[in-house]
């Protein structure tokens, strides 16, 4: 019989551990969505300034993962990027879609000093979300261990 209690204790346990877990996707995800958004800020300003490869060449070039290589394969079929991600605030996601719309339109000149200036900005919302995404997953993660030992105090 002790053993089973300890089994569903244990079970208990990392049910809300794995809640707390998932939890903390949103902020992940948020941080992984602008690092890749500030490498293909850099690589384009690379771009624009070295090689000027057609931009249909340079979106092939590089392999990105999760909402953002979503948001850039819109892009680069419809010339239209849609960006309804839930960890993006309303404001975040009309500069996205600005960002994308901006993309291989006017002189190469205009480009480099919308993009520079956009960098400053990335970087800064890069820095945040890596930040929050480490302290808040740190917390949700300890929340969940923590709900699932109250639930087993309360069980038992």
């Amino acid at each position: 019989m002790l053993w089973l209690k300890i089994l569903v204790a244990a079970a208990v346990v990392a049910a809300g551990t794995a809640g707390g877990y998932f939890a903390a996707n949103k902020y992940r995800a948020r941080k992984k969505f602008y690092v890749q958004l500030c490498n293909f800020n850099e690589r384009y300003l690379n771009e624009l300034n070295y090689a000027r490869k057609p931009l249909a060449a340079f979106l092939k070039e590089h392999e990105y993962t999760g909402d953002f290589a979503k948001s850039l394969k819109s892009f680069a079929e419809k010339r239209d990027a849609k960006i309804s991600y839930s960890y993006l605030t309303q404001e975040e996601r009309a500069e996205c879609a600005d960002y994308f719309g901006m993309l291989g339109k006017g002189d190469s000149f205009s480009q480099k000093s919308f993009f520079t200036s956009k960098k400053a900005g990335l970087e800064e919302k890069r820095a945040s979300s890596e930040k929050e995404a480490k302290s808040r997953g740190a917390l949700y993660l300890k929340l969940g261990v923590l709900a699932g030992l109250a639930a087993v105090i309360l069980i038992l």
